[in-house]
């Protein structure tokens, strides 16, 4: 039973998304529509997951702290989205554009990955944190400073538009890929290499664990992931600016690996779809003069999410109200024996040769069975 419940718990993320990917899936396909501004909110989300998920293969189970993933996701969204603009005229704004320039963007991301992350990863800490965030300012500088013919300059790159209607569950297919690929890395081997990693490398080290080889492996997968959701943002925009991909985006997705949890995949979903609903329903309440409020309320929100989720006063109630404890209760209440009802294999309903209201006994005296001990004199 155990080993059942913990199948479940690995697989609960893929059967809530799958199921509410086929559901929307059917809802579209079967002539249902949803207003742009829902359709929008949904590739947002999706993107978000894939940025959070991917953090945190480094974030939370390598334990390195990286700035720079925004500027990862900059590489796949401009170089996907000018390879889908090349192809659009003679493919059509089709899939197979649109997996021509994921295959691209993704490459394009995992070869910086690659490039930074060999003398980056020697780093520690600080250190690393700051050559990241010098990577993605690199970036934005790189492309925001480009020819017009190129990449757009200032004004950004024109990307085709993937059809609303359907952009969406591609974007939540690649987010069930990015699970699959994430979470069976971290149950393999090489997951408790890079997880031992970051529990001690010292300890790691004298193990025969390839501290550089793993350190990379993350690093260079966490960034494809990135370039995969630049992509899905330049299909999402009809146009890739470079200021979009700045520090404040890179700590606002760092922001959704630490508030969903440190090494948890699940809480990084959560507190992705929940970060990326409050920033577009802020944007869209606070108009006019009240958006100089957005940040604010966002901010205290955040501030809010993080003392209730860390404050050591409030254990006592996370532990008693949390979402696990409910369910396990409700399991517990349907697998108590008083609410069984209609049990065909109870003793009274079950037909046999003798009656249970008989007292069946067996004289066990030892005395009266045990053989009698010859007196002296008998033969």
């Amino acid at each position: 039973m155990n080993l059942k419940n913990l199948k479940l718990r690995h697989y609960i993320n893929y059967i809530v998304i799958g199921l509410m990917t086929l559901v929307l899936s059917i809802i579209t396909f079967t002539g249902g529509r949803f207003d742009n501004s829902m359709l929008f909110l949904l590739e947002k989300v999706a993107i978000s997951i894939i940025l959070a998920v991917s953090l945190s293969l480094v974030v939370g189970f390598l334990g390195e702290l990286s700035l720079g993933h925004a500027g990862f996701m900059c590489v796949g969204a401009y170089l996907g989205g000018k390879v889908a603009s090349l192809l659009v005229p003679y493919l059509g704004n089709g899939v197979l554009a649109l997996v021509i320039a994921l295959v691209v963007g993704c490459a394009a991301a995992a070869f910086c990955g690659v490039i930074i992350g060999i003398p980056a990863l020697r780093l520690r800490g600080d250190y690393l944190a700051i050559v990241t965030l010098a990577f993605g300012e690199i970036v934005k500088s790189l492309f925001q400073n480009s020819s017009d013919e190129s990449f757009g300059g200032s004004l950004g790159l024109e990307t085709p538009r993937f059809d609303k209607s359907y952009l969406f569950i591609i974007a939540f297919v690649l987010v069930l890929l990015t699970l699959a690929i994430v979470q069976n890395l971290i149950r393999s081997k090489h997951g408790r290499a890079i997880t031992a990693i970051r529990d001690n490398e010292i300890a790691a080290r004298a193990s025969g664990i390839n501290v550089t080889k793993y350190k990379l492996l993350a690093f260079i997968l966490s960034a494809a992931f990135a370039g995969i959701a630049g992509v899905l943002y330049s299909y999402s925009n009809y146009t890739v600016q470079s200021m979009k991909f700045g520090y404040n985006y890179s700590i606002e997705i760092l922001v959704m690996v630490v508030l969903g949890g440190m090494g948890s995949i699940n809480g990084s979903i959560i507190a992705a779809a929940l970060i990326t609903y409050l920033n577009t329903k802020l944007a869209t309440i606070l108009t006019g003069d009240l958006a100089v409020l957005q940040n604010l309320l966002y901010a205290l929100i955040l501030i809010v999410i993080i003392i209730y989720n860390n404050a050591p006063a409030l254990k006592g109630f996370r532990d008693k109200y949390n979402i696990g404890v409910l369910a396990e209760k409700i399991i517990k209440q349907h697998r108590d024996p008083a609410h069984v009802k209609d049990d065909k294999a109870k003793w009274d309903v079950v037909p046999t040769k003798i009656s249970m209201d008989e007292i069946l006994s067996v004289d066990m005296n030892p005395q009266d069975n045990a053989p009698q001990k010859k007196q002296k004199g008998d033969k």
